[in-house]
């Protein structure tokens, strides 16, 4: 473990600074309980569908998989009462079980094969640690995620960058490696309840994600890159909250009827199975009682009878 290093270059230091800035204006904002509470699902929901898609799901945020709805659960779990206050093994088994509930059957169990990224020639260009040095390995990579006293924003990227260095699992590690750092993130003030999904930032600047993560010991540029997506996402949050309409009916709506108004206002005229594909966790009774909520305050309207029922957001 003694191999990785990292840098706290001047570059670091100014994103550190601003995430810092960004961390106080945020604590002064004036409390908005719906609201944030509406971003924040509609957050964590991103952060599990973009984390899906880095390791090549093809999930959507209004139709989401297996695999995204597994996401979910595990970034709930993350930000509960639930979780330890510091990583453990324990912990880790339990996020790679969550992940993979009903898709895999090693879930939360070690690899017992060895793991190399190969080039297009076929060439290995890094090969983890051996399958039987693992235990070992994870027992060290805790304590020294523990022990580190550098600023949380790098603590979060150094323990997502030596994760996928060892590679523990046969599967989902790139998903677990970043659930790793949100809680690290969380556990430190710097997570903002899930309110900053990086996990968007990482989609959309993939080839340099990878191209980071592809220095063996060497951790600097990965972190410049994870603070400069933190930094990016809640500047995006700050921004949400800050120009959000005050008065906005929707802003006093559970997060799922939200959810439900914003999936409606977006596919209008669509149907209940429609509805009901984005929230297989719901009984049907609850989800057609959310509708009936919904269209008794003015926000939709029903059209049809019967199987052939639709629903349309109502324009004011």
């Amino acid at each position: 473990m003694n191999k990785y290093k990292w840098i706290i270059s001047s570059e670091i230091n100014q994103l550190i600074i601003e995430l810092e800035s960004v961390k106080l204006l945020i604590s002064n904002l004036p409390t908005r309980q719906n609201l944030e509470e509406q971003l924040r699902q509609h957050s964590l929901l991103k952060s599990a569908v973009f984390s899906a898609r880095i390791e090549g799901f093809t999930d959507t945020i209004n139709a989401p998989k297996k695999e995204s709805q597994n996401l979910l659960k595990a970034y709930h779990f993350v930000l509960s009462k639930k979780s330890p206050q510091k990583l453990n093994l324990r912990f880790i088994k339990k996020l790679h079980k969550i992940i993979l509930n009903k898709l895999n059957s090693s879930s939360g169990q070690w690899r017992t094969e060895p793991w190399a990224i190969f080039n297009q020639s076929g060439i290995a260009i890094y090969l983890a640690p051996p399958h039987f040095e693992v235990p070992a390995r994870m027992e060290e990579y805790v304590k020294l995620v523990n022990n580190i006293s550098d600023h949380p924003s790098v603590k979060a990227a150094v323990a997502q960058f030596i994760f996928e260095k060892i590679h523990p699992f046969p599967d989902g590690n790139g998903r677990i490696g970043r659930l790793i750092s949100a809680f690290i993130l969380e556990k430190s003030s710097f997570g903002f309840g899930g309110q900053a999904p990086f996990e968007e930032y990482i989609d959309k600047h993939r080839e340099d994600y990878y191209y980071h993560l592809e220095s063996n010991s060497d951790c600097s540029g990965f972190v410049k890159f994870f603070l400069e997506a933190l930094v990016t996402e809640s500047k995006e949050y700050v921004k949400k909250i800050s120009s959000s309409d005050n008065n906005d009916p929707a802003d006093t709506l559970l997060p799922r009827r939200r959810e439900l108004l914003e999936i409606i206002q977006d596919h209008p005229n669509c149907s209940f199975d429609f509805l009901q594909r984005r929230f297989l966790a719901i009984n049907k009774k609850t989800l057609h009682n959310d509708l009936l909520r919904l269209q008794k305050a003015g926000f939709i309207h029903k059209l049809g009878a019967t199987k052939g029922v639709v629903y349309s957001k109502n324009i004011k």
